[in-house]
C-alpha cells in the first residue's frame, strides 16, 4: 500500500515511516521540515510542502497516488499553544481541512490521525477511557478535539475511513539506533533530563511540586515511539468507509517527574540537578490511559513503553546513534 505520511519527517511520523516499510508499505512524506528533518526521510520519497497548502497537497497526491493518509502535521507544544493559539488552530485545524479537501479531489478515502490525550483535559478519573468528556484545557488539545470532530463530519458526510489515535507520552527511540528525537528547542521531560546528563544544560526544571499526586509532581503515561508507530500501521488496515473511530494509546502505567528523573540517573549514572519552577497553565496533574479499545480493535500492545527501555534508548540515540544517523539520510 502507499501511505502518504504529512509530518513524516517528525519525530513519531520518521519512526512510523520505517514501521510502515518493515510491513511492505510505501511512505510517501509530506513535510515543510518545519520541525522534521530531511535526514529521517529513509524509506521512501519526500514532498516538501505546508498542511495549509491544499494545492501542493493534492499534486503530491495526484503524482503518488496514495490509497490511505496518516497525519501528523501539526503544532504540539502545550505551553506555545496558550501564547500562539490562532496559529494551532490555523495549522491545526485549516491543515485538516485542506488535507481532507485535497484527499476528497485524489479520491483517497482513509485517514489515521494522529490526535492526543490532551484532548480530555483534566479527567474526572483515571485511567482515561476513550467515552469520557472531552475538556481540553489549553489550545493545543482543543485544536486537536476540532480536528476529530471535522473527521468524524467528514465520515458521515463524504465516506471517509478515520481513526484518532489519542496517544500520551511520546518517549524514547529506535531499538536499532537510526532514528531518535530531535527538538530545537526541545521541550519534553526525557530528552531534556538526559541533556542535563550530559551536561548540556545546568538543571532540569520541574514546573510544579504541589499537585495533587503521590510526590507532588505530575504524572505522565510514556509510551515508546517505536509501539506508538506500530499503531499507526495497524489502524491503516482497519480503517472502514464512513467510519469514525478514536482509540488511546498509553501503556496504563503513570510515572511522576520525579520518578523519571530517579530512573534516568540510574540508567546514565550521572548526577542529574533538578529544580522546582512554578507550574505552566494548561498542565493536568494526572493523565493515564486505558488503552483496552486498541488491543481489542487494532491487536496493539506496547512491548517497549517500560520507563527502563523508554531512557535507555533515548540515551543510546544521544550518545551513541545521533550523529551516525544524521548523516547516512536515505533514498527520495
Amino acid at each position: 500500500m502507499r501511505v502518504l505520511v504529512a509530518g513524516g519527517a517528525g519525530y513519531i511520523g520518521s519512526h512510523t515511516c520505517k514501521a510502515l516499510a518493515q510491513a511492505g508499505h510505501l511512505p510517501i512524506v509530506y513535510d515543510n521540515l518545519h520541525t522534521g528533518h530531511d535526514w529521517a526521510v529513509k524509506w521512501g520519497p519526500l514532498e516538501r510542502g505546508d498542511l495549509n497548502d491544499r494545492t501542493a497537497l493534492s499534486v503530491a497526491m495526484h503524482r503518488h497516488r496514495p490509497e490511505a493518509v496518516i497525519d501528523f502535521a501539526a503544532l504540539a507544544y502545550v505551553g506555545d499553544s496558550m501564547k500562539e493559539p490562532t496559529e494551532y488552530y490555523r495549522v491545526n485545524v485549516g491543515g485538516t481541512i485542506a488535507l481532507l479537501e485535497a484527499m476528497r479531489a485524489n479520491d483517497v478515502g482513509s485517514i489515521v490521525f494522529s490526535s492526543t490525550c490532551a484532548t480530555y483535559g483534566v479527567p474526572k478519573r483515571m485511567p482515561i477511557v476513550e467515552t469520557m468528556e472531552q475538556e481540553p484545557i489549553n489550545a493545543y488539545g482543543r485544536s486537536k478535539r476540532m480536528a476529530e470532530e471535522i473527521l468524524r463530519d467528514a465520515c458521515a458526510a463524504h465516506g471517509v475511513g478515520a481513526i484518532a489515535l489519542r496517544y500520551f507520552n511520546a518517549a524514547g527511540a529506535d531499538p536499532d539506533g537510526q532514528l531518535g528525537e530531535e527538538h530545537d528547542p526541545e521541550p519534553h521531560l526525557i530528552p531534556l533530563v538526559l541533556q542535563t546528563a550530559l551536561g548540556h544544560r545546568p538543571s532540569i526544571a520541574i514546573f510544579g511540586t504541589d499537585y495533587d499526586t503521590p510526590d507532588g509532581t505530575c504524572v505522565r503515561d510514556y509510551v515508546h515511539v517505536s509501539d506508538l508507530a506500530a499503531a499507526h500501521v495497524a489502524a491503516v488496515a482497519a480503517c472502514r468507509p464512513g467510519h469514525f473511530a478514536a482509540y488511546n494509546l498509553g501503556t496504563g502505567r503513570g510515572a511522576s517527574i520525579n520518578e523519571v528523573i530517579a530512573q534516568a540517573r540510574a540508567i546514565t549514572r550521572r548526577p542529574i540537578p533538578a529544580e522546582a519552577a512554578a507550574r505552566r497553565p494548561g498542565d493536568p496533574p494526572f493523565l493515564v490511559a486505558d488503552a483496552s479499545l486498541a488491543k481489542q480493535f487494532l491487536s496493539w500492545s506496547s512491548p517497549r513503553s517500560g520507563l527502563d527501555a523508554v531512557i535507555e534508548t533515548a540515551w543510546r540515540w544521544m550518545t551513541t546513534h545521533r550523529t551516525q544517523a544524521m548523516a547516512a539520510p536515505g533514498p527520495r
